[in-house]
């Protein structure tokens, strides 16, 4: 199936995004500039090809952009094309999808709702394997006692807290974290 990419610009940088004709199949956060976060684009989807945007998948740049501005957005109508992804991954993403701007959920809450507390761990493991953060926000997924757990995008914990903050989920001032960088870059 054809796959197309596009990079485009937000208020933490370049962010990547990736297409087929079913729907969304990954987004990339950003790297040190828009150079690398092109370069890692090409190695996720080597196959695909850099292409103008079709409406629905400017529809999604637009809430991605208007969301990480700080603009609370529900991007839950963002069509995701999910049919390579693990059943238990689906779950996962399912209910994460679900978790509206500014507020949180916990690895253990998920693993709940899928019917077994101890499933903490692989729920963790399945949002790590998220290709499409922001979309599917597991940056709103904690561990226990409100600690941030970890994220496995660029900057790891340290850009999760950024995304918080932007979407008021992390107490403390709005501007804790626009002195640090947004990440250590891979």
């Amino acid at each position: 199936m054809d796959t197309n990419f596009a990079i485009f610009e937000t208020a933490i940088g370049a962010v990547g995004i990736a297409w087929n004709p079913r729907g969304l199949v990954g987004v990339q956060l950003p790297h040190a500039d828009e150079t690398k976060t092109r370069l890692r684009m090409r190695q996720r989807f080597p196959a695909a090809q850099e292409a103008s945007l079709p409406p629905e998948v400017q529809a999604a740049i637009d809430g991605i952009t208007a969301l990480l501005r700080g603009e609370p957005r529900d991007l839950n109508d963002i069509k995701i094309d999910d049919s390579d992804t693990p059943e238990f991954n689906a779950k996962v993403y399912a209910i994460t999808r679900k978790v509206p701007p500014g507020k949180t959920i916990t690895y253990g809450e998920i693993a709940t709702q899928l019917g077994d507390k101890l499933l903490a761990r692989d729920v963790g493991q399945a949002l790590g394997q998220n290709p499409c953060p922001i979309v599917m926000p597991c940056h709103r997924v904690l561990a226990a006692g409100g600690k941030s757990g970890g994220f496995s995008a660029v900057g790891g914990v340290v850009t999760k807290l950024k995304l918080l903050s932007i979407e008021g989920a992390q107490p403390g001032e709005p501007s804790l974290f626009e002195n640090l960088p947004l990440a250590v870059r891979r």
